[in-house]
């Protein structure tokens, strides 16, 4: 059985924490470790963080040695990790039970070294399990198959299901970014000339604000995109501006789910 090494940042997230940490504790493929690293917390995310590992050896947690941000977090946790996959969820997100043990047989049929998945959305306030959940209509469709050109209209990935092999791959970190590591990190991998598969079962849930609600997309990262795309891609102007019009709308028709 694979080992999947399931990459967690964390700050000021103990409201949030237990659900997530127990998405993943809970899986039918038990072969995991949860690496963790807490970005400086002040609300005792790492007095629990603590708890979980003294109850479940597979439950690591590292304080950072400064405050970095999620990138720098999640790239803390990547170098400690010994999986053969690295997988992504933060600490407000949760995994639905047979996550990990679906899409790793949806990887090997596939023979794809960078996949993902659909999944639900949830309201800020849920404070229910993975295990408890209830499918709610308010579905983030993954597209079957995203190449590097796909990808640069559009970050079709949600970051709480995305999962590459270290095999295949070998050890990918996130670019040291403010915002958006998680999109350049699929564009660097899939830059290479590999394509990523997306599995249409919702198999995650995202913690949102309501339907509808401008507050919950991401226009505000429009200046971390254009960043993205002409000093991380060295788009020319025109490419970036097609590749920024086309973020803006997957951010405003995300946010209507």
């Amino acid at each position: 059985m694979p080992l999947v090494s399931v990459v967690m940042p964390v700050y000021n997230s103990a409201a949030t924490l237990g659900a997530a940490v127990r998405s993943v504790l809970t899986q039918t493929h038990s072969d995991l470790e949860l690496l963790v690293t807490d970005d400086q917390s002040s609300d005792g995310s790492m007095d629990l963080l603590r708890e979980f590992a003294e109850q479940d050896e597979r439950v690591l947690p590292e304080p950072a040695p400064e405050r970095g941000g999620a990138g720098r977090a999640r790239n803390l946790a990547i170098q400690r990790a010994r999986g053969d996959y690295i997988a992504f969820l933060d600490s407000d997100d949760m995994w639905l039970p047979e996550k990990t043990e679906k899409q790793l047989a949806f990887a090997a049929d596939g023979d794809a070294p960078l996949t993902f998945t659909s999944y639900y959305k949830m309201d800020a306030d849920y404070a229910g399990e993975s295990t408890d959940w209830v499918p709610n209509g308010r579905v983030i469709r993954a597209r079957g198959h995203v190449d590097y050109r796909a990808m640069l209209r559009r970050d079709y990935i949600g970051a709480l299901t995305a999962m590459y092999d270290r095999n295949v791959l070998g050890t990918r970190l996130m670019p040291e970014m403010r915002k958006r590591q998680d999109y350049a990190l699929w564009l660097s991998i899939m830059r290479d000339g590999l394509d990523a598969r997306g599995l249409a079962e919702p198999l995650a849930v995202y913690r949102a604000h309501q339907a509808g609600s401008l507050s919950s997309n991401k226009l505000s990262l429009v200046q971390y995109n254009w960043a993205l795309y002409r000093e991380h891609e060295h788009l020319s102007v025109p490419r970036a501006a097609v590749a920024l019009t086309g973020a803006v709308w997957q951010s405003l028709r995300n946010s209507r789910v």
